[in-house]
């Protein structure tokens, strides 16, 4: 049976609780907060469009952590339902795509075997 502790794993308020890990190693915090932090600074595309594409990441690998902070952080940034949807809807279709593709894998095995 299911710990009652574990009725609902995800929460949306332990995202702000983010900072904490680096509680037991600063130094490693730090570092990654700190590269973090310059990764999505503008450079050859705008914080707003690595913004999209950190939205389309989070939506194929599933954070909701992430998919929470980058939907709020995108409406801050002037983007309207539409186009997250339209984000969305791509993630979809490249996850779709993936695996459909390694059908190949599949496909190539099945005739090795079929000789």
């Amino acid at each position: 049976m299911l710990d009652a502790r574990m009725e609902n794993y995800y929460h949306r308020h332990d995202l702000s609780k983010f900072p904490e890990m680096g509680a037991n190693a600063p130094e490693l915090a730090k570092k990654f907060f700190d590269w973090y932090g310059a990764v999505f600074a503008d450079g050859a595309l705008t914080a707003r469009e690595k913004a999209l594409v950190a939205l389309g990441v989070a939506q194929a690998v599933q954070c909701p952590y992430c998919i929470d902070a980058y939907t709020q952080d995108l409406l801050g940034k002037g983007c309207d339902l539409d186009q997250l949807t339209e984000v969305v809807h791509v993630a979809a279709a490249i996850r779709g795509g993936a695996s459909l593709v390694h059908g190949v894998q599949m496909r190539n095995t099945a005739q090795q075997l079929s000789m």
